[in-house]
């Protein structure tokens, strides 16, 4: 599962032909969560509050390049590396 984005400890992935609605993978210090990218709402798992906070405020910025990120994943297209919070 390839890796769009990597911030403070928390790394984020997208599966190629996942399955619907469009969401992400977010891990950090052995949580799992799968948010989706609409509404940033967890649909499966957990994530510390502080790391769900920055996942959900990373989603809002880069809502765009995120989806677009997901219908490459739909096409069976290579994914964009997106900067992480730290980056900006």
């Amino acid at each position: 599962m390839p890796i769009v984005s990597v911030f403070f400890g928390i790394t984020i992935r997208m599966y190629f032909g996942d399955h619907p609605p469009p969401h992400i993978h977010a891990a950090y210090q052995g949580q799992a969560a799968l948010i989706s990218i609409e509404t940033g709402k967890v649909l499966r798992g957990s994530l510390r509050s502080r790391a769900l906070r920055l996942v959900q405020e990373w989603i809002m910025i880069h809502r765009s390049p995120i989806l677009a990120n997901w219908e490459r994943c739909e096409a069976l297209e290579p994914l964009e590396r997106i900067p992480g919070l730290d980056d900006e």
